[in-house]
């Protein structure tokens, strides 16, 4: 099993008492990959978005920094919100990535959390489901052959068009990130591409069902079940205890959900809701290696596998010498344990 980080570049409860330069952030931030890779960390995904706050709306660039830092760490996307993108500029880019860092690069390609790539690209959201199937589409053509002949609905045609550079890997890495939608589960399938699930609340054994129309249909599309990879994405942090995990944890991560929950009509998290979500069955990664490995072997049992674990470390504000710490232990206890 892969252990990994997943980061939005992100001060996301918007405290003006922890609040840095973005300058500094970004030297923070690619200080982090490069301790993930030291440590032996399998991944660092870095997402999209666009709105203040956030400093991922050119993730490649900050992936491509992070290659010139590291040697062995995979480096990817969490995710490439591809129904705002052109298929061709999105591979181009991560062909580039995949040439500097010596064949590392990966895509998790999706739709994103947030709406606001959407009108800032001047896309209508009653296309929102058209617009991914079609460029998915056009994206996988790409991968799998260097001269195409394509045409849809929202890109002009290609005709007899090849598409440079190529990337070191052949096929390219890309995952599907997927919710909680089971037609998108069932597209993953189908297409044979490995399955990376956000899962940042509730209780993950509940999201079985869906992880099954994606084994099932990618069985009757043919594709071997060692192609059919599930990745999963959760919030979590790790401390030297539990009880210390969750009195860093809480304060930023309350902040962080009931700000966003503000704008998405969630009430206000309490510490019964986050200790529920950080208990035996809920999506948080919160507390000792120890007792994050004894759950993350808990949700693979009841997920029927994964492949892939990537902890999103953003969410609670915590500071740079904090996350540090964070990923030494997951690189020197976690993965050792879960190994």
């Amino acid at each position: 099993m892969e252990i990994g980080i997943d980061s939005f570049a992100a001060m996301m409860s918007g405290n003006e008492n922890n609040a840095i330069s973005d300058a500094l952030a970004m030297e923070q931030l690619l200080e982090r990959i490069a301790y993930a890779d030291q440590v032996g960390l399998d991944y660092f995904g870095i997402g999209e978005h666009h709105r203040k706050g956030f400093l991922d709306s050119a993730p490649t660039l900050i992936l491509a920094a992070a290659a010139a830092q590291t040697k062995n760490i995979r480096l990817g996307t969490a995710v490439t919100v591809l129904s705002a993108a052109d298929p061709v500029r999105v591979f181009q880019q991560h062909a580039t990535l995949d040439l500097i860092s010596g064949g590392r690069a990966e895509m998790v390609a999706g739709r994103g959390s947030f709406i606001d790539a959407y009108p800032l690209f001047g896309l209508d959201l009653d296309d929102y489901d058209a617009l991914f199937v079609e460029k998915l589409d056009l994206l996988l053509k790409i991968r799998d052959h260097e001269t195409i002949n394509w045409s849809g609905k929202f890109r002009p045609a290609l005709r007899n068009q090849s598409i440079y550079p190529r990337p070191v890997q052949n096929p390219f890495p890309v995952w599907l990130g997927v919710g909680g939608t089971p037609s998108s589960f069932a597209r993953a399938g189908t297409l044979g591409l490995p399955l990376m699930v956000a899962i940042i609340g509730g209780e993950t054994h509940r999201f079985r069902p869906l992880i099954d129309v994606y084994r099932e249909a990618g069985r009757k599309a043919g594709h071997p079940e060692d192609k059919l990879k599930v990745g999963l994405h959760s919030l979590g942090y790790i401390g030297e205890t539990t009880e210390q995990a969750f009195e860093s944890f809480y304060p930023g991560y309350a902040a962080a959900m009931t700000k966003i929950g503000k704008e998405r009509g969630w009430p206000p998290t309490t510490r019964a809701h986050f200790e529920a979500q950080a208990g035996p069955t809920g999506a948080l990664l919160v507390g000792s290696a120890e007792d994050v490995a004894e759950k993350i072997l808990r949700h693979a049992k009841a997920l029927g596998g994964i492949s892939r674990v990537t902890f999103q470390l953003d969410t609670a504000e915590l500071p740079h010498s904090t996350i540090k710490d964070c990923i030494g232990l997951m690189g020197k206890q976690l993965k050792p344990l879960l190994h």
